[in-house]
């Protein structure tokens, strides 16, 4: 994305700062984004934008796609969820999308938004092909934010003959991502959390969802690229990183930024001053941003050093940069959390207020640092590598998934 592009986005989020707000607070109530948020979100390009330009995008890097979703989520991180996640499969499904297909999914309707991943349920997923060629769907999926916005779902299932998986060229089920499109699956309502409240990340549900011929060989992401941004040759479990954390990073930014107004006005229980001329704040605002701006950095100095190894023509990340990239990604979710924790605590009882946003961002923060893509049990295998064993797959470098 060139700078006059990026800069055009970012204010962009700052023009939508009062209906990101207003959005924001009623999708605590609703669990979801309101359909006014979304249209607008939708009309404004934010599902585009990281898509090539030939599929009606703007070709963000991932460098651009992380400050764009931290200016959003630092004035509401479930919105800016629904956002990371519409654009991400967006753009993950169109890197490797046969170009004729990508047109019908994404010029004919520019609209689109599409969900998928998660986890399983509670219904042992079967994929059953078809006499004429497609195949039939039956499952369901855990944690599929931004569903109600999408017009397509990405379900995983294994391919069944009877009771046995068909097995692929190396003796292994054949498993994959199906294409489903809306009409073909249902939306339950098991998202009642705190924090990531508005995500709308409920279940999804087929019951024999129907794949057409044509969309059997759409995948959530295939090689080779038919572009040649760097995050269309990303793993998997990367851009999945990179996209979390900005989430986390934006929370960090938006509790420093209410922590720094809440100050000015404040005054503490028995004192005469307000909080920003008493020590201990000036402490914890000074160590949280230092906290703040250095994970910040680590992040994007690691990003930066994946996209320099894909420009320079490497087919996939080195196993070193991938390394160094989910070590960022997984240490700066987990100090945003606890940036957002020391000032919550700093503020006293005022943080504690429903109407705080500082209550909010707190339950946010922790929301975006269990995320399995960045959570703390990640330092262990990270640290394993440190200690020279051997990377699991998702660490290794070179590899999709």
């Amino acid at each position: 994305m060139e700078a006059t592009l990026l800069k055009a986005r970012l204010e962009k989020v700052e023009s939508l700062r009062e209906a990101i707000t207003e959005g924001g607070d009623r999708a605590q109530e609703m669990r979801r984004l309101p359909d006014e948020l979304v249209n607008q979100l939708i009309d404004d390009g934010f599902f585009r934008f990281t898509l090539p330009p030939e599929l009606g995008g703007e070709d963000a890097t991932s460098t651009d796609t992380i400050e764009i979703l931290e200016a959003m989520a630092s004035i509401d991180a479930s919105t800016a969820w629904n956002v990371m996640l519409g654009s991400e499969i967006n753009a993950m499904a169109a890197g490797g999308m046969d170009p004729e297909i990508a047109k019908t999914v994404y010029l004919d309707n520019p609209r689109v938004v599409m969900c998928g991943g998660g986890g399983p349920g509670t219904t042992p997923p079967r994929a059953e092909r078809q006499e004429d060629g497609g195949v039939r769907v039956w499952g369901q999926s855990t944690f599929i934010s931004g569903c109600h916005n999408a017009t397509w779902c990405f379900m995983a299932a294994p391919i069944m003959r009877g009771d046995e998986p068909e097995l692929d060229d190396n003796g292994q089920p054949f498993f994959k991502m199906w294409f489903l499109h809306r009409d073909q699956w249902e939306i339950l309502d098991t998202w009642d959390v705190a924090g990531l409240r508005g995500s709308g990340s409920h279940d999804v549900k087929a019951e024999g969802g129907y794949v057409p011929p044509e969309h059997i060989g759409v995948d959530l992401m295939s090689l080779p690229a038919h572009y040649d941004n760097p995050v269309y040759r990303m793993p998997v479990p990367l851009r999945l990183s990179y996209n979390k954390v900005a989430i986390a990073l934006g929370v960090a930014k938006g509790a420093l930024e209410c922590f720094a107004d809440l100050a000015q006005s404040k005054i503490p229980m028995l004192s005469s001053a307000t909080l920003k001329q008493r020590p201990i704040a000036q402490y914890r605002m000074g160590e949280a941003m230092a906290q703040y701006r250095a994970v910040r950095s680590f992040v994007m100095e690691s990003m930066h050093a994946i996209e320099r190894e894909l420009l320079d023509g490497a087919p996939m990340p080195s196993a070193k940069a991938t390394q160094d990239a989910r070590l960022a990604c997984t240490h700066g979710a987990n100090v945003c959390m606890q940036v957002v924790d020391l000032l919550h605590n700093t503020a006293g009882t005022s943080g504690m207020r429903m109407f705080s946003p500082l209550e909010r961002k707190l339950r946010d923060a922790h929301g975006c640092a269990t995320h399995r893509w960045v959570s703390h049990p990640l330092y262990q295998d990270l640290g394993a590598i440190l200690l020279g064993n051997e990377p699991a797959p998702e660490f290794a470098g070179q590899s999709i998934r």
